[in-house]
Formats: C-alpha cells, structure tokens, sequence
C-alpha cells in the first residue's frame, strides 16, 4: 500500500511580502475625490492654455491621493498639507539649481536634498511623506522642460494639493450625518476604540488576546492621531468636538483595565463586553447611552472595568465633559534626535546615494542622447524616491513590485493611447487614473500600475511623444541602482532603523514603569469622578510606551521580510519587542492593582523584576542598552 507524502512548501518571507495585498472595503469617498482632482484640474489647464501648469497641478493631487487615507479632516490638513508644501518648496530648488547651474553642481544639489529628506523621513509618516514629495519636486523641477519660472510651478504645485486637500474638507462621506459631519473621522475612529475594548474582553483568556491586545493599541493609535489636529474653533468651542474628546478621553481608563484583564488571562463572561459594545454604538450614532450592564467586581481589574464604564456612562449622559487630550506631544527634541541619530543617518545617506547616482546616470544618459525624442531624464531619479524609502516596505518586495507594475502600466497606456483621442480621452483616463489611486494603494504592484498610466498621459497631454518603452527601461535602471545601494554598508551599525525604533520603545517603557513605582511610593492623591493628575500623566505614558512598541513592531516585521543578507542584521529583536510587550502589560496590571489597594505588593514587583531580567539578555544581544528603572522599596 503506497502511502501520499505531504510536502509543505512556503515561500521566502521577502517573496511573500511581494505577493500579500492589504484588504478591506472600497474606500468611495476617497474614489470620488481622486477622480475629481487630477483629471478635472487638467483640464481646467488645457482650457485655458496654460497645460504645463496644469501638469504639475495634476502631479500634485496624484501625490496628494496617495497619502490621502481613511481618518479624521483635521488630520488630512497635517498628511495633505505639509507634504505639498515640502514638494512645492522641492519644485523651487530643483527648477533655479537645474537653470543655474551644470549637471555636476546639479548632482550634488540633490544629494545634499536627498540626505535632508531621508533623514527627516525617519520622523514619521507625516515627515517620510513629506521627504518624498520634497525629492520627487526637486527632479520634477530640475528635469521637466517647462517655460513657467520656479515660483509659478510651485504656486500650481500647491493649488493641485490643495484641491484634494479642499475636497477632502468639504465633500461629507459615508457616516457623516450622525451629526456634524465635519467630525465623522473622529466619531468612527473613537467608536472604533470602544469596539477594540470589547473585543479584547472577549478574547481574554483565549489565544487571540495578543492580537486583540494589538489592535486595541492600533485604534488608540488612530484615534489619537484623528484628534490631535488644528482645531475647528478655538478652545473647542463645538459642543461635538468637545464631546468627542471626552468620549475619548473615558476611553482610556477602559483599555487599561481591558489590558489588566487580558494580562491575568481569566476568561470573562459576554456580559463585560456588553458595555464597551453599547458607548461604541453610541459614539457611532451620536446617542446616548441608556444603562450599561455592569460586569463582575470579584478582581482588581475588574472593579477597575466597572469604574471606568461608569464614568465613561457619566461623560456620555451629560454630553460633555474634560476635552484634554492626555497624550504626550512629541517635542522638536524628539524628532530632531530621529532625523540625526542612527536611524535617520543610514536613512538619509540610503536615500542620497540613490537618488544622487540616479540623476548623475539620468542626466549621463540624457546628454549622450541615450533618451532619443524624450526630455525627461527626472523619472529616473524619481523612480528611485520609491523605490529608496524603507518604510514604503522591504527593498526586494518594493523592487519587484515597481518593475512588475511599471511593465502593466506601460503597456496598458501603450493600448490606451492607440485608440483614445487626444487630449481629450487622456484627460478621462487621468481622471479614471486618480479615482483608482485609493483601491491602488493596497498593494505596491497596483499603485505603481495606476500611477504609472497617469504620468504617461499627463507627459501625452503635455506634448511629449508615448513613452511606455523607455519608462520601463528607467525603471529597471532605478532597481538595480537601489539594489546595489540598498546592500552596501554603511557607517555605524546595521539596522539602526530597528534599533532606533526599539530603544524609543524601550526608554518610553521605562518611563511609564518608572512613574508607575513613583506613585506607588508616593502619597495617593486625586478623587474620583474626573481623573486626576497623575492618572492622566500615567495615560500618557502608557499611550506613549504602547505606540513606540507599535512602531517597532512594524519596523521589525518589515526588516524580517528583507533579504536575508539585509534581514540578519536585525535578528533578535522581536524577542526583545516581545519582553517589552510583556514589561507594558506587567506594569498596566500593577497599575490597576495600585489604584484598587494603594499599594504594589511584593509579588507585583516580583514579576517586574523578572521580566526586567528577562529583558536583559536578548536586549545585549541586539546592542540595546536598557535605562535604569528604580525598582527597590
């Protein structure tokens, strides 16, 4: 009798990351304003005979629609505007240094703008978007052929941005009647938190808590990020927005005991979910809450629960109450030491190699006629912006997906522009182009297809000839480039993305421990009812420790997709991340159990202690050096 052996066969990680693709559903209102942004602003240009500007218009909101995602409309102003401001002011270096001077000079221009914009791409989202923009400005402006001065490309660099940014404000989207639409991102993001909760509570016990745990810090995260905004009217004068905050704000005593619990790992009955579950259907409808069922109070975190529900109750029936966002800004200090320390240097002289040697070969190719009819040496330099930022993902998987989805695009335009008439269907396929932008963005491959059909009809509209066969040489071109450079060493210590962003994890960790073995040894203070000073101080710290960790999550999940001669460098630090994990959750349970007792008992530091020891070993290895926590007494 023959037997069937099985063979289980899985994929290198750096292969599998290529082929994975983000889901969920099909963001509409980000559709319609991609497709009335790029496309409608050309052909307002085309119209009025002014094409080159309306070009560099439509380039603007294409850029713009790629960082316009799901949140809050105070927040699109930070993700939209700064952004289109750093490629505006790219636009006006690139034009004068490209008019000014020779190709040699011109080189080093960009490299030097190309160590700025990395480095200050190791701040954050916002800033890596805002590096990006500020480089692909600076080749736009040195290599596209325009006859408008600098200054003019940059004023119609900033009225494409501020188009979308315009839309993004005005248009209302799904969910936004529950009240005053201008806060709907605000009102799902909050009513996520409390739907976050109540998932948690239901996994504790389970396997799936970690996740939940994780998710739970991914919805404080955005919420945060939704709130934490210029506001609509000085001193929160709406009684929406002020409402709002406070939701949020009870919010956050109702994660610390969720997380205490998910800690001890006992499992809970439905009924303490119920309650989480009822304020999130009540932020999502603007309501008020009615009763809440209370659960259990046979536990610290328990009591703790019941407390928060409680006043979160309290908050929602009066519709109003303490509007402070009990988080902790980060200072200029903070991101100052991002952009200059390791991080940020292996940051900024990766994206400087790349995109100098890039538009030294461009410009190389370009005054030995390599480029035939084409004058638009600046997509190679360009191409390398994406292909040279590790945030945007792994190098081997941002490379195959740029080569494979430049080839679709290119020859997907190639057909379009055989049959479609001019200038009229490219306008259209412009507007098709951006309206598909916000689905693209799920999966690197597909971006670059959208995006790549849309440069190619804007160049068509601006009256170049089709060039699908020389975009795709371009862009093998950049992949080797940042292959090549992507494997070099460089000074210092490899991997210092991870390493930077595990020791901010580690020290924000210390801290919130530290203040936690403070207030335990110092008199209690504060009443109940709205939370005093030093649980707002401890909220944000605990806020802070969990969203360091997030980020270097992501950082270590990324770096394992890498190469393997890329991914070693940085082997050893999920460990790390995992006891850091376990060192936030250990010092939320000693917290709860400090505001139940007054007091942290002798087995709580106990279990402090061990998961610091634990945290010593995988933390040498990885060359992260742990601060001091004040752990006798």
């Amino acid at each position: 009798m023959s037997r069937t052996r099985r063979v289980s066969f899985a994929l290198p990680p750096w292969l599998a990351h290529a082929l994975r693709a983000q889901r969920g559903p099909v963001p509409w209102s980000a559709v319609t304003r991609g497709a009335l942004s790029a496309g409608p602003l050309l052909l307002v240009a085309v119209e009025i005979g002014r094409t080159s500007l309306g070009v560099v218009a439509a380039i603007a909101a294409m850029l713009a629609g790629i960082n316009d995602r799901p949140g809050s409309r105070r927040a699109s102003v930070k993700r939209l505007g700064v952004p289109a401001l750093a490629g505006a002011l790219g636009l006006v270096i690139g034009t004068y240094a490209g008019q000014e001077t020779g190709a040699v000079v011109l080189t080093v221009v960009l490299t030097f703008v190309g160590l700025v914009a990395g480095g200050i791409s190791a701040i954050g989202p916002v800033a890596s978007a805002a590096g990006t923009q500020l480089l692909v400005g600076s080749a736009v402006g040195a290599g596209m052929p325009l006859p408008e001065p600098g200054w003019e490309r940059a004023l119609a660099f900033l009225a494409g941005a501020g188009w979308l940014l315009l839309l993004r404000l005005v248009l209302p989207t799904p969910g936004s009647l529950a009240g005053d639409f201008r806060f709907d991102g605000e009102r799902t993001a909050v009513a996520a938190v409390y739907d976050a909760v109540a998932d948690l509570l239901d996994a504790v016990g389970g396997p799936d808590a970690i996740r939940r745990r994780a998710a739970l810090t991914a919805a404080l995260d955005h919420a945060q990020d939704a709130l934490t905004g210029p506001r609509l009217r000085r001193y929160a004068s709406s009684s929406t927005e002020r409402r709002l905050h406070a939701q949020y704000v009870a919010a956050l005593p109702l994660a610390e005991a969720a997380t205490a619990l998910a800690w001890a790992g006992q499992a809970l009955s439905q009924r303490a979910s119920e309650g989480p579950r009822r304020l999130a259907a009540a932020v999502r409808g603007n309501t008020h809450t009615g009763p809440l069922p209370a659960p259990s109070r046979s536990a610290p975190a328990l009591r703790a629960l019941d407390d928060a529900l409680l006043h979160a109750a309290e908050v929602f029936d009066r519709g109003r109450g303490s509007d402070l966002l009990h988080t902790r800004a980060r200072s200029v200090r903070d991101r100052v030491r991002a952009a200059f320390g390791t991080a940020g240097r292996e940051y900024g002289l990766r994206v400087a190699l790349c995109f100098g040697a890039s538009s030294a070969v461009a410009q190389a190719l370009h005054q030995g006629q390599w480029y035939g009819q084409h004058d638009h040496w600046y997509w190679l330099p360009a191409t390398a912006v994406f292909l040279v930022k590790p945030d945007l993902g792994p190098l081997a998987s941002r490379v195959l997906n740029r080569a494979a989805g430049t080839v679709l695009g290119a020859v997907l335009f190639a057909g379009f522009a055989a049959v479609l008439p001019r200038p009229d269907g490219l306008i259209a396929l412009v507007a098709l182009s951006g309206a598909l932008i916000p689905v693209a963005t799920r999966h690197f491959a597909a971006q670059t297809a959208v995006v790549t059909v849309l440069v190619l009809a804007l160049i068509m509209v601006g009256g170049e000839p089709q060039a699908s066969m020389g975009r795709i040489g371009e862009t093998l071109l950049a992949c080797a480039i940042v292959l090549i450079v992507g494997h070099l060493t460089m000074p210092g210590q490899k991997g210092g993305g991870v390493r930077g962003r595990l020791t901010a994890a580690s020290e924000a960790a210390h801290a919130y421990l530290t203040h936690v073995l403070t207030e335990a040894d110092a008199p209690r203070i504060g009443t109940s009812g709205t939370p005093s000073d030093h649980r707002a101080t401890r909220w944000a710290l605990r806020r802070e420790a969990y969203r360091t960790l997030a980020e270097a999550r992501s950082a270590i999940t990324l770096a394992a997709h890498e190469l393997p001669a890329l991914a070693r460098h940085t082997e050893g630090a999920d460990e790390v991340a995992d006891v850091l994990e376990r060192l936030v959750d250990t010092t939320t349970a000693c917290a709860v159990h400090l505001d139940d007792t007054g007091r942290i008992g002798p087995r709580d530091r106990e279990r402090l202690a061990a998961v610091l020891a634990d945290l010593a070993v995988p933390g040498e290895r990885v060359g992260l050096r742990l601060p001091r926590t004040p752990l006798a007494g």
